[in-house]
């Protein structure tokens, strides 16, 4: 939880200023929940008026909670067929899901192929050991242990993506395997979030920030009047809670409809004589990536900068590098365990610390 607020504490920064505009009659309004994928869902919006913002809080609030229950992994929902659904049927029978959930699971294996089989869905076996440790962790740190490497490998025999059948046709998965299960940890918020900010653009919502979790989509353009486009900080992955503001911020990324989504090692995570244990797990050597402390991607999809900030970061340099320039419109910032920063070269257009203003200079 800690994590999440200081996000969330960034991103409030970041987007305030001016409350509106007179001479487009838009005002500046947020609003916020924390019903919907284990975190904070924040919203500030341009609109004409308070209710306007309402009515277009209410759609989105809705909508997440609709894509929460249908990506869930953890919980079952009266009356809807989810991805536990999926998971619990495994080696019994396919399960008839809603269109959403065909898309993302497509998605992810689209994806699955152009990262080199770097983010698999499919991990959930050895995803679900981690998760259990993490847990036991949590609930009792003196003791906290690494899952056992042997019971590791054997999860992995379970893991192949190419084995799980997935009829467009007739909208139904199946996993054949009973030992086989799905977790989307590393795409579905980002899916969720595009979704939202694509159905909210086609509602005529035209300057707004989505951001659950940190997992940022942005909206047109900040319309105070000033502004040309909205700032997002890059978190410092070794601030602390306590830090002073400035202290938080490695930099700024100067941004306008696009997405911008962080992973890092200062995550969900747990420690072990001294070494953390974070979340994002390599599927070859089965133990959390060490290349970075975080990375930030901008793309201007919230799916793929959600996905690709997964795959780089479990990738030496020179391949990270290699797969985010293989993307069109895609940038990306380091940060690796000695404090180095790299960036992409069209992240220097972007950020503060190249002399990018939100006046878009």
């Amino acid at each position: 939880m800690r994590i999440k607020i200081v996000l969330m504490l960034v991103v409030l920064l970041l987007i305030t200023g001016c409350s509106g505009n007179p001479q487009t009659g838009k005002n500046k309004y947020s609003d916020s929940f924390f019903d919907t994928f284990d975190t904070l869902v924040q919203v500030v919006a341009y609109t004409e008026n308070k209710d306007e913002f309402d009515h277009y809080m209410e759609q989105i609030h809705s909508r997440f909670l609709e894509l929460h229950k249908l990506y869930n992994i953890y919980l079952s929902f009266e009356g809807i067929n989810n991805i536990k659904t999926i998971n619990d049927n495994a080696g019994i029978k396919p399960v008839e899901v809603e269109r959403e959930i065909i898309d993302l699971l497509l998605y992810s294996r689209e994806m699955y192929e152009l990262t080199g089989e770097t983010t698999n869905i499919a991990m959930g076996p050895v995803l679900k050991i981690w998760h259990h440790y993490r847990s036991e962790a949590e609930l009792d740190p003196s003791n906290a242990m690494l899952p056992p490497m042997d019971a590791l490998r054997e999860a992995a025999h379970y893991t192949d993506l190419d084995q799980v059948i997935i009829d467009r046709d007739n909208n139904t998965v199946y996993l054949p395997d009973s030992r086989m299960s799905l977790d989307v940890g590393a795409v579905a918020k980002g899916f969720a979030t595009e979704l939202v900010a694509l159905e909210m653009e086609a509602a005529g919502m035209t300057s707004a920030v989505l951001s659950p979790g940190g997992n940022i989509r942005t909206i047109g353009k900040p319309l105070d009047g000033v502004r040309e486009k909205w700032g997002i900080g890059i978190q410092n992955p070794s601030a602390s809670i306590v830090s002073e503001e400035e202290d938080k911020l490695l930099d700024v990324v100067f941004v306008q409809d696009a997405a911008v989504v962080s992973s890092g090692d200062y995550q969900r995570y747990y420690v072990v004589d001294g070494q953390v244990m974070h979340h994002i797990i390599d599927p070859i050597t089965l133990m959390p990536g060490d290349y970075y402390r975080a990375l930030t991607v901008v793309a201007d999809d919230a799916a793929l900068a959600d996905i690709l900030s997964t795959a780089l970061f479990l990738l030496p340099f020179e391949e990270s590098l290699s797969l985010a320039n293989s993307f069109n419109n895609v940038e990306v910032y380091w940060v690796f365990q000695d404090g180095r920063i790299e960036i992409t070269e069209g992240m220097k257009n972007m950020l503060r610390s190249y002399g990018v203003t939100n006046e878009g200079q």
